[in-house]
Protein backbone atom coordinates (compact mmCIF):
# COMPACT_ATOMS: atom_id res chain seq x y z
CA UNK A 1 0.00 0.00 0.00
CA UNK A 2 1.41 3.38 -1.01
CA UNK A 3 0.93 6.24 1.41
CA UNK A 4 0.59 9.90 0.39
CA UNK A 5 0.77 13.42 1.76
CA UNK A 6 -2.95 13.05 2.60
CA UNK A 7 -2.15 9.96 4.69
CA UNK A 8 0.61 11.92 6.43
CA UNK A 9 -1.71 14.89 7.11
CA UNK A 10 -4.21 12.50 8.67
CA UNK A 11 -1.48 10.90 10.82
CA UNK A 12 -0.26 14.34 11.99
CA UNK A 13 -3.81 15.36 12.96
CA UNK A 14 -4.64 12.07 14.71
CA UNK A 15 -1.41 12.14 16.72
CA UNK A 16 -1.67 15.83 17.65
CA UNK A 17 1.68 16.59 16.04
CA UNK A 18 2.62 20.23 15.55
CA UNK A 19 3.68 20.03 11.91
CA UNK A 20 2.57 21.48 8.61
CA UNK A 21 2.52 19.72 5.24
CA UNK A 22 3.34 22.24 2.54
CA UNK A 23 2.19 21.41 -0.98
CA UNK A 24 4.60 22.79 -3.58
CA UNK A 25 4.06 23.74 -7.18
CA UNK A 26 7.34 22.11 -8.21
CA UNK A 27 8.91 18.79 -7.32
CA UNK A 28 11.80 19.01 -4.87
CA UNK A 29 13.77 15.83 -5.57
CA UNK A 30 17.00 17.19 -4.05
CA UNK A 31 17.99 18.93 -0.85
CA UNK A 32 19.23 21.96 -2.79
CA UNK A 33 15.94 22.22 -4.69
CA UNK A 34 13.91 21.97 -1.49
CA UNK A 35 16.06 24.59 0.26
CA UNK A 36 15.77 26.96 -2.72
CA UNK A 37 11.97 26.62 -2.92
CA UNK A 38 11.57 27.17 0.84
CA UNK A 39 14.17 29.94 1.04
CA UNK A 40 16.08 28.20 3.84
CA UNK A 41 19.54 26.78 4.44
CA UNK A 42 20.29 23.25 3.21
CA UNK A 43 20.96 22.33 6.88
CA UNK A 44 17.27 22.95 7.58
CA UNK A 45 16.28 20.29 5.06
CA UNK A 46 16.37 16.84 6.60
CA UNK A 47 16.58 13.55 4.82
CA UNK A 48 15.11 10.28 6.05
CA UNK A 49 17.30 7.41 4.87
CA UNK A 50 16.22 3.82 5.39
CA UNK A 51 18.97 1.36 6.29
CA UNK A 52 18.82 -2.36 6.85
CA UNK A 53 20.97 -3.41 9.79
CA UNK A 54 21.24 -7.20 9.77
CA UNK A 55 18.01 -7.04 7.75
CA UNK A 56 16.13 -4.92 10.31
CA UNK A 57 14.92 -1.51 9.09
CA UNK A 58 16.38 1.58 10.76
CA UNK A 59 15.47 5.09 9.69
CA UNK A 60 18.29 7.63 9.91
CA UNK A 61 17.48 11.34 9.88
CA UNK A 62 20.28 13.70 8.96
CA UNK A 63 20.82 17.20 7.58
CA UNK A 64 20.41 17.71 3.89
CA UNK A 65 23.81 17.70 2.28
CA UNK A 66 25.74 15.97 5.05
CA UNK A 67 27.03 12.48 4.40
CA UNK A 68 26.15 9.74 6.85
CA UNK A 69 29.24 8.05 8.30
CA UNK A 70 28.47 4.37 7.70
CA UNK A 71 31.13 3.08 10.08
CA UNK A 72 29.82 5.28 12.90
CA UNK A 73 26.27 4.13 12.20
CA UNK A 74 27.28 0.47 12.12
CA UNK A 75 29.17 0.87 15.41
CA UNK A 76 26.20 2.66 16.97
CA UNK A 77 23.82 -0.10 15.84
CA UNK A 78 26.34 -2.75 16.94
CA UNK A 79 26.47 -4.47 13.56
CA UNK A 80 29.41 -5.01 11.25
CA UNK A 81 29.75 -2.52 8.42
CA UNK A 82 29.08 -5.40 6.02
CA UNK A 83 25.70 -6.05 7.65
CA UNK A 84 24.56 -2.46 7.07
CA UNK A 85 22.90 -1.64 3.75
CA UNK A 86 20.81 1.20 2.40
CA UNK A 87 17.38 0.05 1.37
CA UNK A 88 16.70 0.18 -2.37
CA UNK A 89 13.71 2.12 -3.71
CA UNK A 90 11.34 -0.89 -3.72
CA UNK A 91 12.27 -1.72 -0.12
CA UNK A 92 11.80 1.90 0.97
CA UNK A 93 8.31 1.96 -0.55
CA UNK A 94 7.39 -1.46 0.88
CA UNK A 95 8.62 -0.68 4.41
CA UNK A 96 7.71 3.00 4.82
CA UNK A 97 4.85 3.32 2.35
CA UNK A 98 6.52 6.35 0.75
CA UNK A 99 8.76 6.70 -2.31
CA UNK A 100 12.41 7.70 -2.02
CA UNK A 101 12.65 11.49 -1.89
CA UNK A 102 9.33 11.89 -0.09
CA UNK A 103 9.87 9.80 3.06
CA UNK A 104 8.79 11.74 6.16
CA UNK A 105 10.54 11.28 9.52
CA UNK A 106 7.46 9.48 10.94
CA UNK A 107 4.00 8.28 9.94
CA UNK A 108 5.17 5.17 8.12
CA UNK A 109 3.29 1.93 7.52
CA UNK A 110 4.84 0.58 10.71
CA UNK A 111 6.76 2.35 13.48
CA UNK A 112 10.48 2.30 12.68
CA UNK A 113 13.51 2.49 14.92
CA UNK A 114 14.75 6.01 14.22
CA UNK A 115 18.21 7.43 14.84
CA UNK A 116 18.69 11.18 14.45
CA UNK A 117 22.07 12.73 13.67
CA UNK A 118 22.90 15.19 16.46
CA UNK A 119 23.56 17.91 13.84
CA UNK A 120 19.81 17.99 13.04
CA UNK A 121 19.14 19.39 16.51
CA UNK A 122 21.33 22.43 15.81
CA UNK A 123 18.38 23.79 13.81
CA UNK A 124 15.17 25.12 15.38
CA UNK A 125 12.88 24.56 12.38
CA UNK A 126 13.35 21.82 9.80
CA UNK A 127 11.72 20.63 6.59
CA UNK A 128 11.49 16.96 5.68
CA UNK A 129 9.71 14.65 3.31
CA UNK A 130 6.02 15.41 3.07
CA UNK A 131 4.84 12.12 1.63
CA UNK A 132 4.99 13.22 -2.02
CA UNK A 133 7.83 14.52 -4.18
CA UNK A 134 6.00 17.88 -4.33
CA UNK A 135 5.39 18.24 -0.58
CA UNK A 136 7.48 19.07 2.48
CA UNK A 137 6.76 18.84 6.18
CA UNK A 138 7.69 21.80 8.38
CA UNK A 139 8.23 21.17 12.09
CA UNK A 140 10.46 22.10 14.99
CA UNK A 141 13.28 19.87 16.14
CA UNK A 142 11.65 19.84 19.58
CA UNK A 143 8.56 18.25 18.02
CA UNK A 144 10.70 15.83 15.99
CA UNK A 145 12.39 14.60 19.17
CA UNK A 146 9.02 14.23 20.92
CA UNK A 147 7.66 12.05 18.10
CA UNK A 148 10.66 9.91 17.09
CA UNK A 149 12.27 9.59 20.52
CA UNK A 150 15.68 10.40 21.89
CA UNK A 151 17.88 8.00 19.93
CA UNK A 152 20.58 10.28 18.60
CA UNK A 153 24.26 10.10 17.75
CA UNK A 154 26.82 11.99 15.69
CA UNK A 155 26.63 10.57 12.16
CA UNK A 156 27.86 13.36 9.89
CA UNK A 157 31.14 12.79 8.07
Amino acid sequence: MRLSSETLIQFVREQGIQAEIIELLDDTPTVAAAAAVMGVSTDQIIKSVLFLADGAPVLVISNGLSRIAWKRLADYLEVSRRRLKTAVADQVLAITGYPVGAVPPFGHKVPLRTVVDTAVYQQAVIYGGGGEIHALMRLTTTELRRIVGHETTSLSE
